[in-house]
Parts: structure tokens; C-alpha cells; sequence
């Protein structure tokens, strides 16, 4: 692409013009916790978003809107491809995404040849899960809690194959992580062939403990698979830290990409025994872009990839992360614990970050979510599955506060 409109359309840049050198030195002087609770600088980050007048946006975990700065470079790049069409398509393409590529492995301190990138979390795990060569009697475990569309694939691998799949159910405050690693492990028999686990429960906002679930299944020679939808741009970590064998997750949430961008990560040697989807064989099987044949699509997706991450990377995971600790504990703390609300989120701050869960006495929860847009001008979505009742609430860097304080006015208001 044209470096001179790459440089002038970085988002990352666009926060240090805002606040000015020194602002900005000073402002990232702060610790995190500190800054975290500095309305002032979360008020210019807020700054640019183009936010509807209609409703509070807590409705961020579906699709994250991108920043301004990351959906004009956006534009930019659809124009550019639709100038230069298959021109750009034959000669830059590949070079393009193999750089993008590269960016994302170094965030997910992973190695590029091990990490592709995809439409999203959905097509990455169910990728591996079709991958398997299943047999009839073979198992896999997994929670009730997991996400829909891979909980489908499976069972549509049980209906195809004869696998058996073996579901345990989550506990929404865990007394220690032994309870959930205990769990999983109840489950394993010498015939499980795979494990899957949230790395963040979508549905609560749970944080599980990846780690020691990977090396327990690991005992029993079973690999696993870590949904990290939710996780991924919303944590600091590294995904060798979380000893997994396969990585799935999705850019338009948490690190504000254009719809349609997600990574796969595969652990090198877990590389040669899956079967692609599709059939490709321009890749040898230890290659993952085997796995990664896409045909024809928007690749200004994937270049807008690189503008998300410098406007990530300029506010720093460990900032973005511990603003949004504080927003989800700003509310939740607020009522927690009062007559008729339920919070189906864990009590213990480790083990949860911007995703809360709440449910009202009395009220189903798509009556709640009904009744907080209807009435309060709040848009969130209701849950109702896995045990689960209530409504979802997901906050973004641009959140305000003073918005929160009007869903904890309208909770309090509707227990009452």
C-alpha cells in the first residue's frame, strides 16, 4: 500500500497528537491502576469514538466498534484495493497479509509460522475440530458454558463420526482453581482426544485457569483447544504462557478491527495431523496455511488489521486492561450483594475483567434487557442458557463512568 497514506492514517498516532508530547509523557508515567481511574484521559480516549446519542453501548463483547482514526485508515484501504483490483490482488496481497501476520504472532508471542489469520474465533476452533480424525467412541470434553457455534460443531462431529462429547458445568464462583481443573479433569477417560476451554467465559466474563487445565490434560496425553475470543487485546499474556495446543480468537472485539479478522494458532507439531476444511495443495501438511485457504475476500479486512493494532498498542494492554477491571468493578461493587440482583459474574476481581453478568429477581432476562433499553436508554443483551440468567454487560475504553452510573440507578430502581 502507499506508505505515505499508511504513516498518515495510523491510528496509534493519532492519541499522541491529541494529548501533546508532554501530556502524553505524563499520562503514560501513571501506573495503570492509577490511570485507570483518571477520567480526564479516558475522556480524550472517548474522544475518538463516534458514539450514538441513542443508547449506552454495553453491548461491546458481540462486535467492538472501531476508533475513528482505525475506520477512516479503514476506508482508506477499501478505496486503495478497489483502485488498484486485481493489480493488488496478484503482486501484493500475500506480502500484505504475511506482514499483518507477523504482527499479530508478536503480540501473541507466538512464532508467525505457527498463527494464520481468519474471519474469527468460530471459524478458527471449529477449523481444528473438523481437523480431527474422529473415530466412533472418540471424546472430547468441553463446558456447558462454551460458546454456541463450537458446542454445534462438535455435536455435528458426534452425529457424522460416532465421537462422544463430555460436558461438565461451570461453576460461576469457584472456590479455588483446583475446583476447576478438578472438573475438567473428571471428565477425561483414555478415550478423550481433546479438550476445550474458555480462556474467558463469553457468557459471564469468567477467567479460567488455562495453565494448569492445559498441564493437567497434558498428564493424560490430551491436548487442548483455548476459545480466546474475549481474551485476546482484552489481557496481558503470551499464548506459550497458557501451555495450550491450539489458540482461536477474534480481532473485531477487544483489539477493534474492521468485522471479519480472527487468528488461529497451532502449536507446531499439532500442524501435520489436521485436515483443512477445504482442499488445497499448494501448502505441505506441516504448513499451516494449509488451513488458511480463504479464495477471493475482502483484504482491506486484513489490512485494516495493522491500524487497529497501533491504536492497541498506543493506549498498552496493561492500561486498556486495567481500565477495564475498573469499569466492571465500578459498577458491579456498587450492587453486589443487594435484594433481587444476582451477579453471575465470580466474586474474586482475578478472575474477571471487563464482562460482568447480572440478573434481576422476578425479571426473565430478555425483559431485562428489554426494559434497560426501553426505559433507560441501555443496550445490552440478555442471557439465558447453561444456568446462566441475565444480562450481559460489556463496557469498552470509551465508557464512561457517568454511563455506568445510570445502569447502576436503573438496577437498583428495577430490584426495588
Amino acid at each position: 500500500m502507499n506508505k505515505r497514506h499508511f504513516v498518515r492514517t495510523l491510528g496509534g498516532a493519532s492519541l499522541a497528537l491529541l494529548f501533546g508530547d508532554d501530556l502524553w509523557a505524563r499520562y503514560a508515567a501513571l501506573p495503570p491502576d492509577r490511570l485507570a481511574q483518571d477520567e480526564a484521559f479516558w475522556a480524550r480516549v472517548r474522544g475518538q469514538y463516534l458514539l450514538t446519542p441513542d443508547y449506552i453501548n454495553l453491548e461491546n463483547g458481540y462486535y467492538c466498534m472501531q476508533s475513528q482514526p482505525v475506520l477512516e485508515a479503514f476506508i482508506g484501504r477499501v478505496r486503495e484495493v478497489n483502485l488498484r483490483a486485481s493489480y493488488y490482488l496478484r503482486t501484493r496481497q500475500y506480502d500484505d497479509k504475511n506482514a499483518v501476520r507477523a504482527r499479530l504472532a508478536a503480540m501473541a508471542g507466538v512464532p508467525p509460522e505457527e498463527l494464520i489469520v481468519t474471519r474469527n474465533t468460530t471459524e478458527s476452533l471449529d477449523t481444528v475440530i473438523a481437523g480431527f480424525d474422529w473415530r466412533a467412541g472418540d471424546e472430547a470434553v468441553m463446558a456447558a458454558q462454551d460458546y454456541g457455534a463450537m458446542l454445534d460443531m462438535f455435536r455435528l462431529q458426534a452425529r457424522r463420526y460416532g465421537m462422544v462429547n463430555r460436558v461438565v458445568s461451570l461453576p460461576v464462583d469457584p472456590r479455588s482453581d483446583e475446583e476447576i481443573v478438578r472438573l475438567y479433569e473428571s471428565a477425561i477417560t483414555p478415550r478423550t482426544r481433546l479438550l476445550m476451554v474458555c480462556h474467558m467465559v463469553n457468557i459471564t466474563g469468567q477467567i479460567l485457569p488455562v495453565a494448569q487445565i492445559c498441564d493437567m490434560a497434558h498428564r493424560h496425553g490430551v491436548p487442548v483447544m483455548v476459545d480466546g475470543a474475549h481474551a485476546f487485546a482484552h489481557l496481558e499474556f503470551a499464548i506459550p504462557e497458557l501451555r495450550c495446543d491450539y489458540y482461536g480468537a477474534s480481532l473485531h472485539k477487544w483489539l477493534g478491527c474492521p468485522l471479519g479478522a480472527g487468528i488461529l494458532w497451532v502449536r507446531r507439531e499439532r500442524i501435520a495431523p489436521l485436515w483443512p476444511i477445504y482442499g488445497d495443495f499448494g501448502f505441505p501438511d506441516e504448513d499451516i496455511r494449509k488451513l488458511n485457504h480463504t479464495g477471493t475476500h475482502p483484504v482491506h479486512t486484513d489490512l485494516g488489521i495493522n491500524d487497529a493494532i497501533d491504536f492497541h498498542e498506543t493506549i498498552g494492554i496493561r492500561r486498556k486492561e486495567a481500565r477495564l477491571r475498573h469499569l466492571q468493578r465500578y459498577w458491579t461493587d456498587q450492587v453486589r450483594g443487594l435484594p433481587r440482583i444476582a451477579l453471575n459474574t465470580p466474586t474474586d476481581p482475578r478472575r474477571s475483567c471487563a464482562i460482568a453478568n447480572v440478573g434481576v429477581a422476578g425479571m426473565e432476562p430478555a425483559a431485562l434487557a428489554r426494559t434497560l433499553l426501553e426505559r433507560y436508554r441501555i443496550w445490552t443483551v440478555a442471557i439465558d442458557s447453561a444456568g446462566v440468567r441475565g444480562a450481559r454487560v460489556t463496557p469498552a475504553v470509551f465508557t464512561a463512568t457517568a454511563e455506568l452510573d445510570t445502569l447502576v440507578r436503573a438496577l437498583r430502581e428495577l430490584a426495588a
